[in-house]
């Protein structure tokens, strides 16, 4: 039952409807009143009327109201803004002059890098910002929101050395700025946060040199915190990442639109995809390096991470070298539909492997590796059913080369010896940052990706792939990131300059998205930080770019014209 929007004046009763029953009330009231004392601490944010609301916000008028606990996405962002205001709270009464800044990390984690303490950070650091937030936690501390102007913002900012907010204030486009206070100390993490400290319940600090990893509760996981796996390759391209972002100047939004307003963006832009080219030319040395060994090369990754683009500049890259690698698409050994294994809603999984025809692949695979010729099926999608392909067989140091959501997963080739499997992994390890302690998701930066690109290329609406994306999601916790750690080689596919062309394009898809939407709380989100980045012309973006798989003229969607 939905209850239209009615604001509350005094003379007649304010309806509320929770899960189907209807409460009245003679005046406004918080949300978190609708619960019992026993029941609030259960929950970390309610949907009000299709929007999220904090649990101490005043209700004035008709609505639904959902509570949300920490098997929601929303509910989960809240707890984690919440716990990274908190240990930033306590690192700063621990160590008054440090610097903190946050990353996303390895298994579902945050690192913190924390400087400005004259000598390493070391374990026994650790335990005592522990115990700090846990005496913070306990006091049950009252945490409020405020509204100030930008000046007044900038002048509390640089009285507690926050460089890295005022310099992104200049970009913000309202005159007021939120900030949370509790106690005497405030910060703002760019999200909704909890009522009060007490709130957090579960989570686990790991000293992880240079600094540690905070581990908090996910939705994936039933709102628990997730086993932690050690992941060396993945640890690598992250720093390799940040790395990057400290040689080119570029890791916060401040950063970047600095090097727009000097007109350093061609420039800039040649920079990132000079980067690529380096990773392409690397990976073409190892593979012609082993080329006697490598007989299948697989890669994979997660949605819009610029696979198709990669995919053919890799298979130039080594033909420039005499390679001439044979592309099997793992897509025509679909079973088809009626086939698939079914999800838990009792739908056709078709990103379950068991979707495709594994026993016929994995021969297909070993055969044309033992030098026999193959036909290769062909998948009509039209009418889910397969037809006979073309007849192949490899050439002397031809390698295969396969793409897709389980070509790292060795179930779909077990036949093949793990020594001649070149696995490469490809995402985008972007290591952008709002402020030191507010960095921007890589899951969203590629959400972005894929909004732009299903508009412009699928017939898709923006409400569609964000409709989708946690379905998206969840099939990548399945079957990709638990075997990116077999991977030979992680190419990065982020551009640092991306989000400043992807703004034109995906701002006004996001701005359509309508309060009554079921989409709008994810458009909203998204909206708050591509608000803030400067406009770069998407006409410097070089035509064989793994961005214009997303924004359109790729030299790899463009017939040859005589």
């Amino acid at each position: 039952m939905f209850i239209s929007f009615k604001k509350y004046e005094g003379n007649e009763n304010m309806k509320v409807n929770i899960s189907g029953k209807i409460y009245e009330f003679d005046k406004p009231v918080r949300i978190h009143d609708l619960l019992t004392a026993e029941e609030q601490k259960n929950y970390q944010a309610a949907k009000v009327n299709n929007r999220i609301r904090e649990l101490d916000y005043l209700l004035s008028e008709d609505a639904d109201v959902e509570f949300l606990d920490l098997t929601d996405s929303d509910a989960c962002r809240i707890y984690q803004s919440t716990l990274r205001y908190l240990i930033v709270m306590a690192s700063k009464k621990i160590f008054p002059k440090c610097r903190i800044i946050f990353n996303y990390s390895i298994s579902r984690s945050i690192f913190c890098s924390i400087s400005n303490i004259n000598r390493p950070f070391t374990m026994a650091d650790l335990r005592k910002i522990e115990q700090e937030l846990e005496d913070i936690i306990k006091a049950d501390l009252p945490i409020k929101r405020q509204t100030i102007t930008k000046e007044e913002a900038e002048k509390y900012y640089n009285s507690e050395g926050y460089g890295d907010k005022v310099k992104v204030l200049k970009y913000r486009p309202e005159d007021t700025v939120h900030i949370y206070q509790c106690g005497n100390y405030k910060n703002y993490m760019f999200g909704y946060m909890l009522p009060s400290t007490g709130y957090i319940k579960e989570y686990k600090l790991r000293l992880y040199t240079p600094g540690f990893l905070i581990q908090y509760p996910r939705a994936e996981v039933g709102g628990k915190i997730p086993k932690f796996e050690d992941a060396p390759v993945f640890t690598t391209a992250l720093r390799e990442a940040n790395n990057w972002g400290n040689i080119v100047e570029a890791s916060y939004i401040s950063q970047m639109n600095q090097i727009v307003e000097s007109k350093r963006a061609l420039e800039f832009i040649n920079l990132c995809e000079t980067k690529h080219n380096n990773m392409l030319a690397e990976l073409g040395e190892n593979i012609k390096k082993n080329i006697d060994d490598i007989k299948l090369i697989a890669i994979a990754g997660p949605s819009s991470s610029g696979k198709t683009t990669f995919t053919n500049r890799l298979r130039i890259e080594l033909m420039s070298r005499g390679i001439k690698p044979l592309m099997i698409s793992i897509d025509d050994y679909y079973l088809g539909i009626d086939k698939a294994p079914k999800d838990e809603e009792g739908k056709p999984d078709l990103e379950h492997i068991d979707a495709l025809d594994r026993e016929l692949f994995n021969e297909h695979m070993y055969r044309l590796i033992s030098g026999e010729e193959v036909t290769l099926p062909q998948f009509d999608f039209e009418t889910s059913s397969r037809k006979v392909g073309k007849t192949v067989k490899l050439s002397k140091n031809q390698p295969i080369m396969i793409e897709g959501i389980h070509a790292l997963n060795d179930d779909l080739t077990p036949s093949i010896q793990s020594a001649q499997k070149y696995r490469i992994y490809i995402a985008p390890q972007a290591q952008m940052h709002i402020d030191d302690q507010n960095p921007i998701s890589i899951s969203d930066i590629r959400l972005i990706r894929r909004m732009v690109r299903d508009h412009n290329y699928r017939n898709y609406d923006c409400e569609k792939t964000l409709s989708i994306w946690q379905s998206v999601r969840r099939g990548e916790f399945r079957w990709i990131y638990p075997h990116q750690e077999k991977a030979d080689y992680v190419f990065n596919s982020e551009l640092t300059y991306e989000l400043c062309v992807m703004k034109k394009y995906a701002l006004p898809l996001l701005e359509k998205i309508t309060p009554d939407s079921p989409n709008y709380i994810a458009a909203n989100r998204l909206i708050k930080f591509l608000k803030y980045f400067a406009d770069i012309k998407d006409r410097w973006v070089p035509c064989n770019s793994i961005l214009r798989e997303f924004i359109g003229d790729s030299i790899f969607y463009t017939d040859d014209i005589n």
